[in-house]
């Protein structure tokens, strides 16, 4: 049976009367989100979405008088109590007592899969999918930078998992390319082994500060830094060994922080990989025509309509070096190879959108097909990010400022309990507002980021969140004995109630809309309704001081389903 019949029910009444199968109705049919203003229906039909006559000169008034005329055709019966209209819906109210048994009962048998097994996504393929994230440059501290690529594909790749998708998590490191040839030269002119090995990634952000303003007085540094890519990409074995002292400094650095975030890879990849590899592409699309030489020497794919070169993709220096898109050609291909995965997905900044453009235009020129199943997942840039200090540009300092700033606030606040681990506690808390801050915006979109906003306790909050979920956590363990499946429903008639249990059959549509568009905002939105529908029920069905029944029914509808939902949330360590 559906997660959910309530759906399932409507649609095979409705089948009757449109007569059309009952699923191509399920998607048609939607929660109705809770109002504060007046009780509402718990589910409607758009009747636009199902009508055959879609002609675009149709008045309003027709559209009305179709409603109406389906509305009479159908009954209530068990399930459904009401069948009302609005502008252009019809509109389900579903038998009080029903809604309450079914979708509480639905909550406990689910638990964290709450939403995940519903008719939904019952006829969708599961796919293999791979997704490029985080892809730190090796040799550099963590930037602050990579903060939203980092959790934002986290949250894409545990979305898709827990929708049934096989997915890789890939990290493709920054660890190729000319800035390496100016860090070896940097090191062999500035650098200390002692401090290499005593603080790795700021020594190598010091040397790499002290050489680029070398380069920009002295010409002979750019000549040695040209001379290291060439040994690297040549495959010198000293120039080799220096930069795999750099890059495994750099992955034990990662992998600490990636810790800190409750984020873990399946695959460390890098462009190094694919720096042989990216010859093999330069050949190929050689051998396709694709390739054409400058007037300076260097080799370009023509990307233009007209084949004028009026856009074209530089895949190669004029001295034989391949580029960050060539060595992109290669991962590609050869992921494809290794995966067979039906979903590509890289997630970075949106800078980098021409990028991706002529990455997927390059393969498809190429005849690769499957560059049509590959995209990009584009975020907007953080402005304003600081600490007590000033400007940031490292992620760990962002992380300990906000532990720092929760805990204080954490001694400060009149209410706390004493913790056994208040700086563990202020760790997660501090993440988990950072977090949300970060996705109740369209990824897209740039946003000022402000320590005070972030970390306020009330309103649409990380931390009004992880508040509720501790409150809540708190009630379930004081008042719970055992896991009841054995429902008064007569205790659940109250308003405050019904809104809760109206917005809990939303869940599954919220993860089936983010898991259309990949944007964390539906489900951030939903939570925190979730949480303040929690917040009012704490006071209109208290638990403390009720009659042992009805508290037992009300921490029911208080605390599980709320507990429930955030364990879909988007992160372990939250």
């Amino acid at each position: 049976m559906a997660a959910c019949p309530f759906r399932r029910s409507i649609a095979s009444q409705l089948s009757r009367v449109l007569n059309l199968p009952p699923e191509n109705l399920i998607n048609s049919i939607s929660a109705v989100p809770v109002s504060k203003k007046r009780p509402v229906a718990d589910f409607q039909l758009f009747v636009d979405s199902v009508i055959e006559d879609k002609s675009s000169d149709r008045s309003k008034p027709d559209l009305q008088l179709q409603t109406q005329r389906l509305a009479e055709k159908l009954k209530c019966d068990t399930v459904v109590s009401e069948i009302s209209t609005g502008p252009g819906t019809v509109n389900f109210t579903i038998n009080r007592e029903l809604l309450a048994k079914t979708v509480l009962q639905q909550v406990f048998k689910d638990g964290s899969k709450y939403g995940i097994k519903s008719e939904l996504f019952s006829t969708l393929p599961r796919r293999k999918i791979v997704i490029e994230f985080s892809s730190p440059n090796i040799a550099k501290k963590f930037h602050v930078g990579h903060l939203r690529s980092t959790i934002i594909g986290n949250f894409v790749a545990n979305l898709r998992e827990a929708l049934g998708h096989q997915v890789t998590r890939i990290n493709y490191l920054g660890d190729w390319g000319m800035q390496f040839g100016l860090l070896g030269a940097g090191f062999q002119q500035f650098g200390n082994e002692e401090e290499l090995q005593s603080n790795p990634l700021q020594h190598l952000f010091e040397v790499y500060v002290q050489v680029n303003k070398a380069a920009e007085e002295d010409e002979n540094i750019k000549k040695l830094a040209q001379d290291f890519f060439r040994k690297l990409e040549a495959r010198d074995q000293q120039t080799l060994s220096m930069w795999q002292h750099f890059r495994d400094f750099s992955i034990e650095e990662y992998v600490r922080i990636y810790k800190r975030l409750g984020v873990h890879f399946d695959e460390y990849s890098g462009e190094s990989f694919y720096q042989e590899k990216s010859q093999e592409v330069l050949k190929m699309l050689d051998t396709k025509g694709l390739l054409q030489k400058t007037i300076k020497g260097t080799r370009v794919v023509d990307l233009s309509e007209k084949r004028d070169l009026s856009l074209s993709s530089t895949v190669m220096r004029s001295d034989g070096t391949s580029l960050y898109i060539t060595r992109d050609l290669a991962a590609a291909i050869d992921r494809m190879q290794k995966y067979n995965c039906d979903t590509m997905i890289y997630v970075t900044d949106k800078s980098q959108n021409t990028h991706f453009e002529q990455l997927f235009q390059i393969l498809k020129l190429m005849d690769y097909q499957w560059a049509e199943r590959c995209q990009h997942v584009s975020f907007g840039l953080v402005q304003g990010m600081k600490t007590r200090k000033g400007e940031v540009v490292f992620l760990e300092d962002v992380l300990n400022e906000a532990r720092s700033r929760m805990l204080q606030n954490m001694a400060s606040a009149k209410t706390s309990k004493e913790l056994e681990n208040p700086l563990e506690t202020a760790e997660k808390i501090g993440l988990a507002a950072l977090i949300i801050q970060d996705f109740k915006g369209l990824l897209s979109s740039d946003y000022q980021f402000s320590w005070d906003r972030v970390l306020q306790s009330r309103g649409d909050t990380g931390v009004f969140l992880q508040y509720t979920h501790a409150r809540l956590h708190s009630l379930e363990q004081m008042y719970r004995n055992g896991q009841s499946t054995d429902i008064n429903t007569a205790c659940l008639q109250d308003p405050q109630a019904i809104s809760v249990l109206q917005h809990l059959l939303r869940y599954d549509e919220v993860l089936y809309k983010s898991s259309e568009d990949l944007q964390p905002k539906h489900i951030v939105s939903y939570l925190l309704t979730l949480s303040h529908l929690a917040a009012v029920a704490h006071k209109t069905l208290p638990v403390k001081g009720s009659a042992p029944e009805l508290a037992q029914e009300q921490e029911l509808m208080a605390a599980s389903p709320p507990l429930t939902a955030m364990g879909s949330l988007w992160t372990s360590s939250m």
